[in-house]
């Protein structure tokens, strides 16, 4: 994407408060900040766009705020991520000036600013509605793990594939390399349009994974393949691993 992208794209944060496995996730302490102002802090280092805050609680909001972010308050009854930045788009940005959307998870708070600049790459291509991410596994292990989503799809180049199967198999047979799937999404903005207005898919609800439903309505997704995997703040283990990261950088 050229720089005047900069101007056409939202970068939109979506954090709730609700987690069942880490409660307020969202306000727990990395460094001396809420996590998600660690995580706006990272997008904004990647000069990919204006940031936007999607948050589902008045404590969130404050937080956002007072650490200098734009914040919206979105209807804490969505039932997935990319309703709610759909929502925070339309309060955000109600002219429609906003051309490319880049959604980048709430719990990524040691993600690499270039991480978020690649997932909008593959949108240069005017055929491609949704682009994500994805890094070629090499631990065994995590071939055959049903939490490590996989993407199967056929090489564009060296640093792109084009999806054709999102799933928590081990696919696709034979040799080859395996991807694993990051979900970070950069979505045009009429492509999030039609995919918040979608139901959920077969292929969907069978496999947990919400971004087969945009395949099965015919949409295209691109994945920029990247060289890490960001750690996802689930767990208080992901939490201190986030703490040391970010400890070992400022100091």
């Amino acid at each position: 994407m050229e720089n005047s992208a900069f101007d056409r794209t939202l970068v939109l944060i979506p954090a709730r408060m609700a987690s069942t496995r880490l409660p307020g996730k969202p306000l727990a302490d990395i460094a001396g900040l809420p996590m998600i102002v660690q995580v706006a802090k990272r997008a904004e280092e990647a000069k990919a766009g204006r940031i936007i805050v999607a948050v589902d609680h008045q404590d969130i909001f404050d937080a956002v705020k007072s650490a200098g972010f734009d914040v919206v308050m979105t209807n804490p009854d969505h039932q997935s991520g990319s309703d709610r930045i759909f929502e925070a788009v339309q309060k955000a940005d109600p002219q429609g000036k906003a051309e490319f959307i880049i959604n980048v998870q709430g719990d990524l708070p040691t993600i690499e600013p270039e991480a978020v600049r690649a997932a909008i790459r593959p949108l240069e291509n005017p055929s491609t509605d949704i682009a994500t991410l994805t890094v070629e596994i090499t631990d065994e292990h995590e071939k055959t793990n049903p939490n490590v989503v996989k993407i199967v799809g056929s090489p564009l180049s060296e640093t792109r594939l084009k999806a054709l199967y999102f799933t928590r198999a081990t696919a696709p047979y034979g040799n080859g390399p395996l991807y694993h799937h990051i979900g970070l999404y950069a979505y045009r903005r009429a492509a999030l349009a039609k995919f918040v207005s979608l139901g959920p898919s077969v292929l969907e609800k069978r496999e947990s994974l919400e971004q087969l439903r945009a395949l099965e309505a015919g949409m295209r997704i691109d994945a920029e393949i990247v060289r890490s995997v960001p750690l996802g703040v689930d767990t208080p283990a992901d939490l201190e691993k986030a703490r040391a990261i970010l400890s070992s950088r400022a100091s």
